[in-house]
């Protein structure tokens, strides 16, 4: 599923190819995608516009039309952006397709059709709606109110982590990557955490998120340290060489290594 350096590279990769082309055509192939908004309206709320910005809420992408309205655009488990000209270049399972009267087209693939589009008239409003905590890179996140969102309660760590009210955009697999890192146990309880392990959970957060925008979240090019490359059956720590572990944990499969997260 696409998580925040995911939606963070789709948001790049709007900005620096549909951004201030007049939509000459709406071509909606997946009605049932659609969330708050009607077929019959999509349409006019579209054609006609330009696109301003692209911005980011965890895994949300809002892109900013010249009416000061927003496209909002949420990938579910195989949802992807591809610009193109030609029409071999055109992916197989498009649920939304704008042309641009430059003869370009930007399609929105979603093959499962989990994904979900809607237009909102204000970003900040969507996001409060929806429930979402903050953003997980963003700038004015501070450790005290990480600690605050993550570091109470019952429950286990991991799923505090992935938790869309109090952290956006962290999924499972950047999840277990941060747990990693920081050396702590998926299953550890988030309420008995110490201050310092809290602080290091944020601090490699920051990392490994930068860290995945920056290998274009390609596995092939994480740093060897990481087990993100390493998420198959029979794979060895990249710390100890042990072999890593799974489990099951709030239902999601979890890769971790019982040596070096106590």
């Amino acid at each position: 599923m696409p998580e925040l350096p995911d939606v963070e590279i789709y948001r790049k990769y709007m900005e620096s190819t549909a951004l201030d082309q007049k939509i000459s055509q709406v071509n909606l192939y997946c009605p049932k995608i659609l969330k708050g908004i009607t077929e019959a309206e999509l349409e006019p709320a579209l054609n006609g516009r330009r696109f301003t910005t692209a911005r980011r809420h965890g895994k949300y992408l809002f892109a900013a039309l010249d009416n000061e309205s927003w496209l909002v655009l949420h990938f579910g488990m195989t949802g992807f952006l591809v610009y193109f000209k030609d029409a071999d270049k055109r992916p197989s399972h498009v649920c939304l397709q704008l042309s641009f009267d430059n003869k370009y087209n930007l399609a929105y693939d979603c093959q499962r059709k989990l994904g979900r589009i809607s237009i909102t008239p204000n970003m900040e409003t969507y996001v409060k709606e929806l429930g979402l905590g903050p953003d997980a890179m963003d700038p004015e996140l501070r450790l005290t109110t990480f600690k605050d969102r993550v570091g109470k309660g019952r429950g286990m760590v991991k799923p505090a982590l992935m938790k869309q009210e109090n952290i956006s955009g962290i999924g499972n697999i950047y999840a277990d990557e941060i747990l990693f890192q920081a050396g702590v146990n998926p299953k550890a309880k988030a309420g008995n955490l110490q201050d310092k392990t809290l602080r290091l959970i944020f601090q490699e957060t920051q990392r490994v998120l930068a860290t995945a925008i920056d290998c274009r979240a390609d596995p092939a090019d994480f740093p060897r340290s990481y087990i993100i490359p390493r998420r198959q059956p029979g794979a060895s720590c990249p710390k100890c060489n042990n072999l890593l572990e799974t489990a099951k944990v709030s239902g999601r499969t979890t890769y971790y290594c019982s040596q070096c997260q106590k």
